[in-house]
């Protein structure tokens, strides 16, 4: 557990923490490290060396930081700013952990040629080393010298601890204790104010990057429109894209989910790793629903599910001449017939998620959750600027049985995408409890 100052603030609470991963074994470490300095209350951005990627891949630690990995000191950010200079000037502090013999030897004499080294040139905010590497490497006077050479230049060096190292001897060499780590920022940042408060002047969060918290987990997405036919080249249907169903399944498979995506009609490029079953009708997409849905731990019916069809359809073109008259009649409800099925069944049951999409008011959408007994229901107006069909951006009322209707600002698709799965995951987490 962190502990708290006296007025019960986290103690890295608002800071920028550069964490710089060099080539040592250590640098599995490198994700708990970065786990309690947010536990601490730091973001976080990593650097890492190349050798050090070898070790542990650069994308645990982008999902846990939500921010992409430097791994060139030439490196820009999307706005073209070089990507180190901007960790460096918003640092409140570089934390180098583990730090190899290799690394502490170019550090000590200056030479920039690996994103760490780069960064800690151009920083002025306080640096932290961590050396890691065999007894006798950490022992020898070179090294000895260099450890000096830095602290000479102001840095804290928490010193590796007395164990068994990666050659099988024991020594001094071990990376310090994460906690070790953490109360060496925290004191090397004490009494100092947060250097750039703003986060336009760090380096950007990525909304696509997030932790697996879907690891193991089977989520059901369905988008796109269905399509009933009122002969073999005509049908009803409506405007939906898929973009927003397609949003949700990416996200998840970015979570570490296994996804299976049931499209209706789409115009939009589908992801790849997702296994994809087609269903063009609202009958099709039913029964691909309903096959599905036991082995699930999450349904999203994100489709726009047409609501009536032709109560017949024609076997051969109709011709224009004819003319055409259509008697319509509803379609099943697949997200009540989901709903149906994992309730009636015993143990434990998936996620069920519902969309809603209404013109004007969403009056009717708490009523519409609570009488399909979903968990969540997002509703959206789709008359409304940057809201409807097609477009990248959406503005979503969040609606849970039991509590007040949460509307959320106008968002990227795969932006409400991870807000949903958000609480779809606490929702996932509370069931595992009980």
């Amino acid at each position: 557990m962190t502990d708290r100052d006296a007025g019960g603030a986290l103690p890295l609470a608002g800071r920028l923490v550069v964490l710089g991963v060099t080539g040592s074994i250590a640098a599995y470490k490198a994700a708990e490290v970065t786990r309690a300095l947010q536990a601490a209350g730091a973001e976080v951005q990593a650097l890492m060396t190349a050798s050090a990627t070898h070790f542990l891949g650069p994308l645990t630690l982008a999902a846990l930081t939500r921010r992409h990995v430097l791994l060139d000191p030439l490196e820009l950010l999307p706005d073209e700013r070089i990507a180190h200079i901007v960790a460096a000037d918003a640092a409140d502090a570089v934390l180098v952990a583990p730090a190899t013999a290799h690394w502490l030897a170019a550090m000590a004499n200056g030479l920039a040629d690996d994103v760490i080294t780069a960064t800690c040139l151009a920083t002025a905010a306080p640096v932290v080393v961590a050396p890691a590497m065999d007894g006798d490497m950490y022992r020898h006077p070179a090294t000895r010298g260099n450890v000096a050479t830095l602290q000479g230049f102001g840095y804290t060096v928490v010193e590796p601890e007395i164990g068994p190292l990666a050659s099988g001897q024991t020594g001094q060499g071990r990376l310090a204790e994460t906690a070790h780590l953490v109360a060496a920022v925290v004191a090397a940042t004490a009494g100092r104010p947060v250097r750039a408060p703003d986060a336009a002047s760090r380096p950007p969060l990525d909304p696509t990057l997030h932790e697996r918290d879907l690891e193991g987990r089977r989520v059901l997405v369905t988008a796109g429109g269905t399509a009933e036919p009122i002969d073999p080249v005509r049908f009803i249907g409506n405007r939906s894209t898929g973009r927003m169903g397609v949003a949700v399944a990416e996200a998840a498979l970015a979570r570490g989910a296994s996804v299976t995506l049931i499209k209706g009609h789409t115009s939009v490029e589908l992801p790849r790793d997702a296994a994809v079953v087609a269903a063009e009708t609202t009958a099709a997409m039913e029964a691909a629903v309903l096959a599905a849905l036991p082995d699930a731990d999450v349904l999203v019916m994100a489709a726009a599910v047409a609501d009536f069809r032709p109560r017949t359809n024609s076997a051969t073109k109709l011709t224009r001449e004819a003319g055409l008259t259509l008697e319509l009649e509803p379609t099943d409800d697949i997200l009540a017939a989901a709903s149906a099925l994992v309730h009636e069944r015993p143990g434990s049951r998936p996620v069920l998620v519902g969309f809603a999409a209404e013109t004007g008011s969403l009056d009717r959408v708490a009523g519409k959750a609570a009488r399909k007994r979903v968990d969540l229901m997002v509703a959206n107006d789709v008359t409304a600027a940057g809201s409807g069909f097609g477009t990248p951006t959406n503005r979503v009322t969040l609606v849970a049985p039991g509590e007040a209707p949460e509307p959320w600002p106008l968002l990227s698709k795969r932006e409400v995408a991870d807000r949903l799965l958000d609480r779809v995951v606490t929702l996932l987490e509370a069931r595992g409890r009980r």
